[in-house]
């Protein structure tokens, strides 16, 4: 578990970090992410999954692990979330299939 809390860490310590330093590209990120995820014709849930798949063919362990956990807190199951991965596997191949390897245990911290 130490790599994924060294993650969680640093994501809010540069969070707090841009906050402090009142960035204006980085608030405007936020707004947007906000609307973004907003419940719409899709809900969050949906949302967050499609997120998940996208964060593992672009390879981005800190996106997984946002975007798994905001999932699992949306209601999405084990198994939708590892059905958004395995799409994710298909769009980007072979590459992508190493990315899964963290994908999985992102989802063994949140669903055991």
């Amino acid at each position: 578990m130490g790599k994924l809390e060294d993650i969680r860490r640093e994501r809010k310590q540069a969070h707090a970090k841009l906050l402090a330093l009142k960035s204006k590209v980085y608030e405007a990120f936020l707004e947007m992410r906000e609307a973004a995820f907003a419940d719409g014709d899709l809900s969050k849930k949906y949302k967050e999954l499609i997120a998940a798949g996208i964060s593992v063919v672009i390879n981005c362990e800190s996106c997984m692990q946002w975007h798994i956990e905001q999932a699992a807190m949306a209601g999405a199951t084990r198994r939708e979330v590892l059905e958004a991965v395995e799409v994710g596997m298909e769009m980007g191949g072979g590459p992508v299939v190493v990315s899964t390897r963290f994908a999985l245990e992102v989802m063994d911290s949140v669903f055991e």
